[in-house]
């Protein structure tokens, strides 16, 4: 699978900055037949660690279009999103410079239907910056930060203890990690021999706790429309874990 895919971007768009309403039109499920929060999580992953103090930094890796990045501009005074499509990448930066960005819900696969994503209001644009890289090898002057944010990322990479290393250094003394993911392992992304052997939380325990302390591990929903009778409803694994001193 491409994420550079235009009906993936659309996907995205709508999993990211749609409204309940828009999400679930013309389909036969309602929101109360959902776990709550289930439509709104990458504003739920973001809430999974402390917010933001002061100057504090935030790195959101596999940021996909951008909205966890924006939640967390709430609180950190500087927030970097990075995403390995430059598509995605792209759309989360038409919404930071204020673009109305249009893209397509489907009814029924072949019977596309407009709408329009805009950033969060509220927001300080300034504080966000965009750019496209590969969460196994980043760019090596990122500096550090007060919170590393990756949500529904380790499953799609093809080597993921090459981030897994990269952690300690990107994470200060006392800052927190959020892992989150559905651990919906497949070859097609991850060679059999990169995959943890046992569970996941297991083999993020292996190979973080040296560095890192568990602090709280919880189970987030979320649903995925692809069209009006095709709701993905899963849920990630959200680890946090403190760097230690």
């Amino acid at each position: 699978m491409t994420y550079e895919n235009e009906i993936l971007l659309d996907w995205y768009l709508l999993f990211h900055y749609g409204t309940a309403a828009e999400i679930l039109h013309g389909g036969e499920v309602s929101e109360n037949q959902l776990p709550p929060g289930c439509l709104k999580f990458p504003l739920a992953t973001v809430a999974a660690a402390p917010p933001g103090q002061g100057s504090q930094r935030a790195l959101d890796l596999g940021c996909a279009v951008g909205r966890s990045t924006f939640e967390l501009s709430r609180t950190y005074e500087e927030v970097i999103g990075i995403d390995f499509s430059a598509r995605f990448v792209a759309a989360g930066e038409s919404l930071r410079n204020g673009d109305a960005l249009h893209y397509r819900r489907y009814g029924e696969m072949h019977r596309p239907e407009p709408l329009v994503a805009r950033a969060p209001a509220g927001l300080t644009s300034e504080r966000i910056r965009f750019e496209q890289g590969d969460a196994m090898d980043l760019r090596r002057d990122l500096g550090s930060f007060d919170l590393v944010h990756a949500a529904n990322l380790l499953c799609r990479l093809p080597e993921p203890l090459r981030l897994l290393k990269q952690l300690p250094a990107l994470v200060t003394g006392g800052g927190y990690l959020v892992l989150a993911t559905p651990a919906t392992w497949m070859e097609e992304y991850t060679p059999w021999e990169n995959q943890p052997l046992g569970a996941t939380l297991d083999y993020l325990r292996e190979h973080l706790a040296e560095t890192f302390v568990l602090e709280s591990v919880q189970e987030i929903p979320f649903l995925i429309r692809e069209h009006q009778r095709k709701l993905q409803l899963s849920a990630s694994q959200t680890s946090l874990w403190r760097r230690r001193g």
